[in-house]
């Protein structure tokens, strides 16, 4: 796979639709064109403790930004017609459609692959497990800054580039 958008949502609270930050790397022919990361203001508005203590951000960091429909708007064009691909694609599937359902979005039937399903299927037991930083240091790419949205999704385009 050569062309496809990488993407990780991280949320301010349980909730799917809570997304706060967004990070994307769109990549064309094998090379990487945008690296973007977007704070967002969630819905609901309200900062989960376990949530803050895995990514760092409160209220303050997003009582300011746009909210979701504007953020995607924006992005859309440089993702049009490329599939997404994610570690634990489930987890930013669920995400994407809970905030289109809570904005009163139309939901497109974007495309998703999984890199920590395929890592499971091509390094199987050689890992000590098929997280995120593991399975991105055994494709050769050091993860700085796990749970900031772009670094995630730098990582995943690092691991779609070596395995998908």
């Amino acid at each position: 796979m050569t062309d496809f958008a990488a993407i990780d949502f991280e949320t301010a609270n349980n909730d799917p639709s809570s997304v706060c930050s967004v990070g994307i790397v769109i990549v064309r022919e094998g090379k990487v064109l945008h690296r973007i990361h977007k704070l967002i203001r969630p819905v609901p508005n309200f900062y989960a403790y376990h949530n803050t203590r895995v990514h760092g951000m409160t209220r303050r960091d997003t009582d300011f930004c746009v909210g979701f429909p504007l953020v995607w708007r924006e992005l859309q064009p440089l993702f049009a017609g490329l599939p997404f691909v994610a570690h634990n694609a489930s987890f930013d599937e669920r995400c994407l459609k809970a905030v289109h359902e809570a904005y009163n979005m139309p939901y497109p039937n974007y495309t998703f692959h999984c890199t920590c399903q395929t890592a499971r299927r091509v390094f199987g037991k050689e890992l000590p497990n098929h997280r995120l930083p593991t399975v991105a240091a055994a494709c050769g790419y050091n993860l700085a800054n796990h749970h900031h949205a772009l670094a995630d999704a730098d990582a995943c385009a690092a691991i779609a580039l070596r395995i998908l």
